[in-house]
């Protein structure tokens, strides 16, 4: 199973993520978490990239190539195997990601990116998107207000740009509604986490039993 974790930075991704998937280890699956762009030697490299300070001239169109880049990376050496070998797949961020950002927050054409992501990854989707939602002012706050003080190139960005990530992650949400579970994500975490795990659980396959 493929699970995507989507929303605004500061949303609480990296911790509902870690938190189901000691979740789901505890009852018996065996889960691979990971993130975009990275998870593998070529896409760290890539983050390394898209995140610097410095690259402040970096193009649009530079920058969605490169995620897609790091994408067909990931994709190719960890997310199919793992799912191959009938491993649980958490992912903090996925194709949505492009489109919301680099579609609706860049403003770049969305039927060119799809086709560019299908390509990057080979027609792979999520069985199950969680989007974590908050207000984009709520987020800018708590990313600004992190201790560990990460500030990188895609967090100077005016609170217009995050308006209209969140209207393309309302927009693609709408179009399948199906493959999303939308959680309020202005709770206190325990109850972010069990939304989580409510919405999870009717998705997940079923265990085999013990000998």
């Amino acid at each position: 199973m493929f699970v995507t974790f989507e929303g605004s930075d500061g949303s609480g991704k990296t911790t509902q993520i870690h938190l189901l998937a000691d979740h789901l280890r505890t009852a018996g699956h065996t889960v691979l978490t990971t993130r975009e762009p990275g998870g593998t030697r070529i896409g760290d490299g890539i983050r390394q990239l898209l995140l610097d300070l410095a690259h402040t001239e970096m193009h649009a169109r530079a920058e969605t190539l490169l995620f897609n880049a790091a994408r067909a990376q990931i994709v190719a050496e960890v997310i199919r195997p793992a799912l191959a070998a009938g491993k649980t797949v958490l992912c903090d961020r996925f194709a949505d990601s492009t489109l919301a950002y680099q579609g609706y927050g860049h403003q770049q054409d969305i039927a060119e990116l799809q086709r560019l992501i299908a390509y990057a990854t080979g027609g792979l989707q999520p069985d199950l998107t969680v989007y974590l939602d908050i207000p984009p002012e709520d987020g800018i706050r708590r990313n600004r207000g992190r201790a560990d003080g990460d500030w990188n190139r895609l967090d100077a960005q005016e609170l217009s740009f995050y308006q209209r990530v969140e209207t393309g992650y309302r927009q693609l949400i709408a179009q399948q509604p199906q493959r999303w579970a939308v959680i309020n994500a202005t709770q206190h975490r325990d109850h972010v986490h069990q939304d989580i795990v409510r919405a999870v659980q009717p998705k997940l396959p079923a265990l085999a039993p013990s000998p």
